[in-house]
């Protein structure tokens, strides 16, 4: 069987690992990015917003000290690991998105005013109809140094777009490497040459992993 490169950074490249493991796929870590906090602070007056939108976990874990003035509330979250960070944290979920950001917009209220926390590196939705206020609270740093020799001969896993583009940069044969992304837009971001690319059924971990294991029995045949 093909090993599996995780890409993303900790604690996120662990959760992977544990879940590729119980997949019965043969995963390493390699992650090319590492997490940093950035000072921020809440707004002053939070009357103007109607909840938190959290479209990743990492904002939970590293948002710091300021979150406690933001448990009033309530989360609109993308995807169940983020849900479930922001309600370990004290916070009320409100909903749970399963099809990335723009499905989550799409499903609750036009009219809403949201608090958006957030890492420095997003994509932010297009024509949102709600009112977004974005806040970074921490960003992704690029590790300088990488020994890409795992990445040969495997099925890597790329979780966001920047993933994609730094693959590019380190990647020594496309040729020899497939594929496997969270979304289209992480794919596209990849560019071309790649033995084999494709994108995960929804922006999830579950179902990346998903699409990872088909293209390993896939390489096996």
């Amino acid at each position: 069987m093909r090993r599996v490169v995780i890409l993303r950074p900790e604690p996120g490249a662990t959760a992977t690992f544990e879940s590729a493991t119980e997949l019965g796929l043969e995963p390493v870590k390699l992650p090319l990015f590492e997490i940093e906090r950035v000072a921020w602070s809440p707004p002053t007056d939070l009357s103007v917003f109607d909840g938190l939108l959290v479209t990743s976990a990492g904002a939970i874990r590293e948002g710091g000290a300021g979150l406690g003035r933001l448990k009033s509330l309530p989360v609109f979250a993308v995807g169940a690991a983020t849900a479930k960070a922001a309600s370990e944290a004290g916070f009320e979920v409100a909903t749970i998105g399963s099809a990335g950001l723009d499905g989550l917009l799409q499903s609750i209220d036009r009219g809403l005013r949201l608090l958006h926390l957030a890492g420095e590196d997003r994509v932010d939705a297009p024509d949102t109809r709600q009112s977004i206020i974005v806040v970074p609270v921490y960003r992704s740093r690029a590790i300088e140094k990488i020994d890409a020799a795992p990445i040969e001969g495997s099925v890597a896993l790329v979780h966001s777009p920047r993933a994609g583009a730094r693959l590019a940069e380190v990647a020594l044969d496309r040729s020899s490497i497939t594929v496997a992304a969270i979304s289209r837009a992480a794919a596209e971001a990849c560019g071309n040459g790649w033995q084999t690319i494709a994108f995960a059924a929804e922006p999830s971990d579950g179902a990346l992993l998903a699409l990872a294991a088909r293209l390993c029995e896939k390489s096996g045949e």
